[in-house]
């Protein structure tokens, strides 16, 4: 068993399970297609997903269990997870020992097990698995011992569910890239397209996939818009999410208008000149394209968009390597330093609940001490001030 991508005849991509004999697991597939097409999830979500439903159809097929009724031995697959190399069950696979460390850790477990939910879900819904299957991942309760204020307004039962299965997972902060490393990077860039990039994942806050997903029609770039057809005020650039031949793929499902500032701006205008000096009015409508290599003009991926980062990294001699994601931490971070409240934030990254916001809050530790700062002292009286 193992994951395989597939291309649909409009250019739509999702991945799928196929067997020893590339034969598709057809409920699996089903299930695939449905996240990526109904759903409309991103294509690396399908695949993260045909991965972890691979690896729970392959323990059932070298356990010999059904997959449909294999859930009631889960702690069994978790230990087989942590234990077991990707082609473990074959012969001539080494297994780890006592004391080697696990093969696979606690945060790629719980992603397993969450796909396995899901899929299990999906074909309990279709009837391709028995419905206590449910009752084995989850614990299903009701809204009648919740208290009358915490229970809908609709006045009906509300059933609640609960995963069983998850492993303990360590907390682990997920940093920021400092203001520091962001201005080394910057001044180690070879381009104006390289430091017009470094600008909207730091300044902007776009995730490699919106960022690649650009088109040269998004970026209002001018104080009025109007002869656009936009209405927002001040330089602005649209994210919105479209199936891209770059496999580009922005994570949110809505479209929104980030602002962005003079800095940005003028990044564009010296790349815009860069480009035009370059390709002339060729290249396609992607808003980033290849410059420096072939194929000329074509739209820049995600991957090279992380490739230009570790080599910024190196280049600027940093003591770590700077990721797309710990800029993008950067710019919530640094809208929270400057007395931005969740809400601006949230709106700013595109999130669609403010409470998704918190992971990317790394509060300065200067702005942490003049919070204390700000708190009054009481005063404390002494036995002089009692006389």
């Amino acid at each position: 068993m193992r994951a395989f991508p597939v291309q649909m005849p409009s250019g739509a991509r999702y991945w799928t399970v196929v067997d020893d004999e590339l034969q598709v697991i057809i409920e699996a597939d089903r299930f695939l297609r449905e996240l990526r097409l109904a759903r409309g999830r991103a294509e690396t979500t399908t695949k993260a997903y045909a991965e972890g439903v691979s690896l729970f159809l392959r323990w059932c097929t070298r356990t010999g269990r059904d997959w449909r009724t294999a859930v009631r031995d889960m702690g069994l697959f978790v230990l087989w997870l942590r234990w077991t190399p990707g082609d473990g069950g074959r012969r001539g696979v080494v297994v780890p020992g006592p004391g080697a460390p696990p093969v696979r850790g606690e945060s790629r477990i719980n992603k397993v097990l969450t796909a396995i939910r899901m899929f299990l879900t999906h074909a309990v819904v279709n009837k391709a698995a028995p419905a206590w299957v449910l009752e084995q991942i989850y614990e299903v309760g009701d809204d009648r011992d919740l208290p009358m204020d915490a229970r809908g307004e609709s006045g009906g039962l509300r059933q609640r569910l609960r995963a069983r299965h998850r492993v303990h997972e360590p907390e682990t902060t997920i940093d920021r890239a400092s203001d520091e490393e962001i201005v080394a990077m910057f001044l180690e860039c070879r381009s104006a397209r390289d430091r017009f990039i470094l600008l909207l994942l730091s300044r902007v806050g776009l995730r490699p996939g919106q960022a690649a997903g650009l088109r040269r029609c998004d970026p209002h770039l001018v104080m009025d818009s109007r002869a656009l057809g936009c209405n927002i005020e001040g330089a602005h650039v649209h994210v919105i999410r479209r199936q891209n031949v770059n496999n580009a793929w922005s994570k949110s499902k809505k479209s929104w208008v980030m602002p962005v500032d003079f800095l940005v701006v003028q990044a564009f205008d010296q790349y815009a000149l860069e480009r035009h000096q370059l390709l002339g009015e060729g290249g396609s409508d992607f808003l980033l394209v290849n410059l420096f290599r072939p194929p000329y003009g074509a739209p820049v991926t995600t991957g090279a968009i992380g490739e230009l980062c570790e080599s910024l990294s190196h280049r600027a001699r940093l003591d770590r390597q700077i990721t797309p994601r710990m800029c993008r931490h950067a710019m919530a971070s640094n809208v929270a330093d400057a007395g931005g409240r969740l809400d601006e934030v949230q709106a700013l990254l595109g999130q669609k609940h403010p409470g998704s916001a918190r992971t990317y809050l790394h509060p300065k530790s200067s702005r942490l001490r003049e919070a204390v700062d700000r708190v009054p002292s009481p005063r404390l009286s002494s036995k002089e001030d009692d006389q």
